[in-house]
């Protein structure tokens, strides 16, 4: 559901709601920010099971005979080769090369499932219809008959096995399979935003709230519990993954973005974009890059932020959290070539930043 703002609701809203959450924005979307503290909740994602509201998806699905071959045509990913039930992360690029969205796409018998961030929802469809011309393609936006919620940590496994029968950590990441939570038809799928174990859920919107609280039992029955955004970016943050649109956009190139090796294929033949990806790969070079970076004080700076070196600005933070396990802020910014290095240290209002690995 969408404001008169232009901010849209996660449809799980009233739940949070009802369960105490505090709710904020994140990149558009009112999605819950804490259930309860913020250190409980993040240790729940470190050491035994997280439930995630997941609802800042678009998710559309491709049919027709040319669907692979026009995705594969379009994106920076190598659909062609996608193995059944196994997706692949890719960028739709402008011919400028500037990211215009992420995409995770995955392979189904009749048709490719595609999800990106809602908040870019109609340019990235008109972009994607755009294209079509011709093609055997159709394109249909589900985004508001679906949602999603997921479960991450050490203990997902135990959970995907009571309630769904399957073995999650013997599929493959990015996997995607058909299964049943209770009575509620869901696809899973095998994606880790933080660790080495996570299981997101897609689900038709009138079945959405039945299946948080399925979740919600089973993950404090494992001592977990849900966590909000700060949480989860925190974590993620923690592990080194980017967010779009908040670390990379379309201000950004793939190899500024560091996104290359996750999201670029190099083998792949023409798409969009793609002239402009191979130059810069080519040169081995870019002026400024995304990288990971600690703060000398545990207050996170915004996003925004200008970093300074011997009195000139060098670059800036995209994204920054408190890290429980550092005792210090950690986020992610671009600086200029000379300071790529780990180990490099810049300024900014409130202390030091350090380059990290």
């Amino acid at each position: 559901m969408e404001t008169n703002t232009g901010i849209i609701e996660t449809p799980l809203l009233s739940a949070h709601r009802a369960e105490g959450a505090k709710v904020a924005e994140f990149s558009g979307v009112l999605l819950p920010e804490t259930f309860s503290d913020f250190e409980a909740e993040y240790r729940a994602g470190r050491e035994t099971v997280a439930l995630i509201d997941t609802n800042w998806h678009l998710t559309a699905n491709f049919t027709g005979r040319d669907r692979v071959k026009y995705l594969h045509a379009v994106t920076s990913a190598n659909v062609k080769d996608l193995a059944p039930n196994q997706g692949i992360l890719g960028l739709l690029l402008n011919p400028q090369g500037r990211i215009l969205a992420e995409l995770e796409m995955y392979a189904l018998a009749e048709s490719i499932l595609l999800r990106s961030h809602i908040s870019l929802r109609e340019q990235t469809l008109a972009t994607l219809r755009k294209y079509i011309l011709g093609s055997q393609v159709k394109l249909e936006d589900a985004t508001d008959s679906t949602g999603s919620v997921a479960i991450e940590g050490p203990r997902v496994a135990n959970i995907v096995h009571k309630l769904c029968g399957i073995e999650i950590e013997g599929l493959p990441e990015m996997s995607i399979t058909e299964t049943v939570v209770g009575e509620i038809p869901c696809q899973l799928l095998r994606r880790s935003r933080f660790s080495s174990s996570g299981a997101e859920f897609i689900v038709g919107r009138d079945a959405l709230a039945g299946l948080w609280e399925k979740l919600l039992a089973a993950v404090r029955g494992q001592g977990g519990a849900p966590i909000g955004m700060a949480a989860l970016n925190s974590l993620r943050l923690t592990a080194g993954f980017p967010w779009f649109p908040a670390d990379f956009n379309d201000s950004m190139i793939p190899h500024e973005a560091s996104v290359e090796a996750t999201h670029v294929s190099p083998n792949k033949g023409c798409y969009t974009g793609q002239e402009i990806v191979e130059r810069v790969r080519s040169q081995g070079r870019v002026n400024r890059k995304r990288l990971k970076l600690k703060f000398s004080s545990p207050a996170p700076p915004s996003s925004g932020t200008k970093l300074h070196a011997n009195g000139a600005e060098v670059g800036f933070v995209t994204s920054a959290a408190y890290s429980p396990d550092d005792g210090v802020a950690i986020g992610m910014g671009y600086l200029r070539r000379e300071y790529h290095a780990t180990g490099s240290v810049v300024e900014y209002e409130d202390g030091k930043a350090e380059v990290i690995e």
